[in-house]
């Protein structure tokens, strides 16, 4: 048979079991991502099929670019989902997280990757920059509800805002591992290297993503609400409208050297701020999820089929697994706690937003846009570390969500979205309150 026949029927099963699968593991401990990266890993043993499977060193812009397409259509969903409108006390918990979490984990898994894996400055910052966000791909199992629906607990809401923007927030660390392997080393970044990577890495570049970000969102939420009835993007009832705003928006902020991870997420809520009740968000929100979700299942096929045989954990050493231990278990957990305190949050639910810092294609996108971009040192053993992360993470936050969420509202005498239904609870799907 033909490869082309192959890859169709390949693709169209993949659609169905998109749909299908959900359904199917409503009453079972996995997630979605859990069998996707099994199924990949079972199709990669199949006879020929490791002529087919992309290699993380030999197909960098591949895996950037697919990793990146199914980021930013997360964004834009998790952003169409949020209610709450944009504030300094309503967001504290999103603020800490960012300013005070994502800093202390970014210094602590550096430090862990120099000194239980031996990587050099700029290697270990690159891998602490990229395991540092919470997935707003995977992180879609701990999220608030659709718009409208009052389902925004103080943690799914927490984990949400967070993930929407942390991803671009560590961009600029990015960079900085970059720049210091230009630079040969800590040694050779000066004060002028220090103050260019300020400006334009973190101000410009921060500030381009928010700026064009609302400026794009508010003028497109006016071109689909408040024009004259009859043109009004909104009476076509399409939801790809919302993909195109995507694309929009991310290739726009890119061009100005902005960040386009946090152009997307800041489009996103200023184009619910135009018109915050309009059912139009339900139809936009419903076709970026499912689109998240099909893109979701590709990636973690080809996730799964990677990790034996595209060579992805070749260089993994017992130090390795180690360090995902910890890094799981340990510093995020521990650097959301620290963060949260003080914030009037219950300690249990201070405990569940830490402990779902969940990692995921974020990580995989990073690590493939910085080793397209400059010669890291020990890189096979950088794509294992983060592989088996990643796995970790799928696998553990996978089982534990369900009934850790749905007895954390239980204490605080709500039920889960499914409970309210009489249905079983859907481990794949956005949780409600």
């Amino acid at each position: 048979m033909e490869l082309y026949l192959v890859g169709l029927a390949g693709f169209g099963a993949l659609v169905l079991l998109t749909a299908w699968l959900p359904m199917v593991l409503r009453q079972l401990p996995l997630s979605l991502p859990i069998c996707c990266v099994g199924l990949g890993a079972g199709l990669s043993a199949l006879p020929g099929a490791s002529d087919l499977v992309p290699h993380p060193e030999r197909h960098l812009a591949l895996i950037e670019h697919m990793t990146e397409l199914v980021v930013i259509v997360s964004l834009m969903g998790a952003g169409l989902k949020i209610d709450r409108l944009v504030g300094w006390r309503s967001w504290i918990l999103t603020w800490r997280l960012l300013g005070v979490a994502m800093p202390l984990t970014i210094l602590a898994l550096a430090g862990l990757a120099s000194g239980l894996l031996g990587l050099g400055a700029a290697a270990a910052l690159l891998l602490a920059s990229a395991l540092a966000p919470t997935d707003p791909v995977l992180a879609s199992d701990v999220q608030v509800g659709p718009p409208s629906q009052g389902q925004e607990d103080e943690t799914r809401f927490a984990l949400t805002s967070e993930a929407g923007l942390n991803d671009g927030l560590a961009f600029p660390f990015v960079h900085l591992a970059i720049a210091l392997t230009a630079a040969g080393g800590i040694g050779g970044f000066g004060l002028g290297a220090i103050g260019e990577w300020l400006s334009l890495s973190v101000l410009w570049k921060i500030g381009a993503g928010v700026g064009l970000g609302a400026v794009i969102g508010r003028g497109l939420g006016w071109l689909t609400f408040h024009l004259p009835h009859r043109a009004r993007l909104s009476r076509t009832g399409d939801g790809f409208v919302a993909l195109g705003i995507t694309c929009l928006t991310y290739a726009t902020v890119e061009a100005a050297h902005g960040y386009g991870f946090i152009g997307v997420f800041v489009a996103a809520l200023a184009l619910r701020s135009a018109h915050r009740s309009h059912d139009y968000h339900h139809t936009m929100h419903d076709y970026a999820e499912a689109l998240e979700r099909l893109l979701m299942m590709v990636v973690l096929v080809a996730f799964g089929a990677t990790l034996l045989g595209g060579g992805l954990l070749a260089s993994l050493t017992w130090r390795s697994v180690a360090f995902a231990v910890l890094a799981l278990l340990v510093v995020r957990p521990l650097c959301g706690w620290i963060s949260l305190i003080g914030s009037g949050r219950e300690a249990r639910e201070r405990a569940v937003i830490g402990f779902f810092g969940i990692r995921g294609i974020g990580t995989i996108y990073y690590l493939a846009y910085a080793l397209g971009h400059a010669a890291f040192e020990q890189a096979g053993l950088l794509w294992s570390t983060a592989g088996v992360t990643v796995l970790l993470s799928i696998v553990m936050h996978g089982v534990s969500v369900t009934p850790v969420l749905n007895a954390l509202d239980r204490r605080r005498g709500g039920d889960s979205g499914a409970e309210q239904l009489d249905l079983p609870f859907d481990a794949s799907r956005p949780l409600p309150s």
